[in-house]
């Protein structure tokens, strides 16, 4: 196989890019600090967007920058301002989803290949052929399209497809969303989505104020918006066999252990099925390694059709397991590591160091010492502290604690759509 599928993962700022490279991302997409659907992600400025994009290009590594906001018309002169700069930083393509934007990004970035966002909503290969004539390189199809649709956009469209394979799915057409705008009028169209389809809903009927109904709950209480998230672990077979292009990760505003997590566990499927097609099987430890991130219900979404899939999420099917943050090395002297502690450390405690390749590595922190060299038996967040580990780590490796989760105790807990014969691709 020649054309190797890409694997997109979201970098919500310049640490987050550079852990999506570290665990071996074909690409990344992000934004600036304007004119993207996360503006609370903390995203780029121009000088750290140039910076990423050099440290991205030297590992081989894509750059797109998302400018798929859809304009008002006081912002038009300053979006053609904005895609001038990006000019400049040179990133390797541009995510858009208003014509008017496109068109200016025709006019002022000729040289800049032309994604068309999923907010376009792209349901048919005549339209990819559309945007595809106008001069878009690339769509990433509507996220309501199954995968025997999709496969008619890739054939049909004359253009590569995108689609994403893992994480939050919105109660919305294409994540086109009105909530947001009409409970705390901050409009989701435009970068700044407060989320109320995660809120908990009750309903309350006319002749009786104050008595609440709600319609399904369970003791973390009532879900009616909320959708499941969505994992293809178990489906890389049937999305590269799609010939879809790029396997894209959603999650600009989600931390950098789920990240990691993510992006090194499809590298590795992704990997380990070019290798090998004929006998690749799903790896227990791939559907491990992502039941163990803090998640909602996982589904196939509309891939596959299954109705069970696109039901809202009403339970928390969490594992027993999860993985608490605990912080990420930067320098590596032999058996002492430097690093950035994000949670509570403790000396003689047993951790995970979640390396680039491989299962994640059990260890112990041997001593804690600061930077001066004093030691200490306990490290606080936000502190850099040196420690003592016996295995062989790099910068960038993220250390974690696992812990026992009080939802998700059945034995359905740690199940992936698809486990047990269904949705098999």
């Amino acid at each position: 196989m020649t054309n190797r599928v890409e694997l997109l993962a979201p970098a919500g700022n310049p640490e987050k890019l550079e852990i999506a490279v570290h665990y071996g991302a074909d690409a990344v997409y992000l934004a600036g600090k304007t004119f993207s659907l996360r503006n609370f992600s903390g995203n780029f400025t121009l000088e750290e967007m140039r910076q990423g994009i050099r440290h991205a290009h030297a590992h081989g590594v894509k750059v797109y920058v998302a400018c798929n906001v859809y304009a008002r018309n006081d912002e038009l002169g300053a979006m053609r301002e904005y895609l001038a700069a990006l000019v400049e930083v040179k990133p390797d393509a541009l995510i858009i989803a208003d014509p008017a934007i496109f068109a200016a990004a025709r006019e002022l970035a000729p040289d800049i290949d032309l994604h068309i966002s999923t907010q376009a909503n792209t349901t048919n290969w005549g339209t990819a052929r559309f945007w595809k004539e106008l001069g878009a390189s690339r769509i990433n199809v509507a996220r309501e399209l199954p995968l025997t649709e999709i496969k008619e956009v890739v054939a049909h469209g004359n253009l590569d497809v995108e689609a994403f394979i893992h994480g939050a799915m919105c109660i919305s057409y294409s994540g086109r969303c009105l909530l947001s705008s009409f409970l705390t009028n901050r409009d989701s169209n435009r970068g700044q989505c407060s989320h109320p389809c995660r809120w908990k809903y009750s309903v309350v009927e006319e002749m009786r104020p104050g008595h609440y109904h709600p319609l399904q709950e369970d003791e973390r209480g009532s879900y009616i918006f909320n959708s499941k998230d969505l994992c293809m672990i178990e489906h890389i077979p049937a999305l590269v066999d799609s010939g879809i292009a790029s396997l894209k990760i959603e999650g600009r505003m989600k931390g950098i252990n789920y990240l990691a997590s993510v992006v090194k566990t499809y590298r590795e499927a992704i990997d380990a099925y070019y290798e090998d097609p004929e006998h690749y099987v799903t790896r227990p430890e791939w559907v491990e390694e992502l039941s163990r991130i803090n998640s909602r219900e996982y589904a196939t979404g509309f891939y596959f059709g299954y109705e069970g899939d696109t039901t809202p999420n009403y339970k928390d099917t969490r594992p027993g397991t999860i993985h608490r943050f605990a912080g990420k090395i930067i320098k590596v002297e032999g058996p002492c590591v430097t690093l950035q502690v994000r949670n509570k450390i403790i000396t003689g405690q047993e951790i995970e160091v979640l390396t680039r390749q491989g299962a994640a590595q059990c260890d112990t922190i041997g001593s804690i010492t600061d930077l001066k060299g004093a030691p200490q038996e306990v490290a606080q967040p936000n502190t850099c502290v040196t420690v003592t580990l016996t295995g062989h780590y790099a910068p960038n490796d993220l250390i974690r604690i696992a812990e026992e989760s009080t939802y998700g105790q059945g034995p359905e807990a740690s199940r992936l759509p698809g486990s047990g014969g269904k949705g098999q691709g």
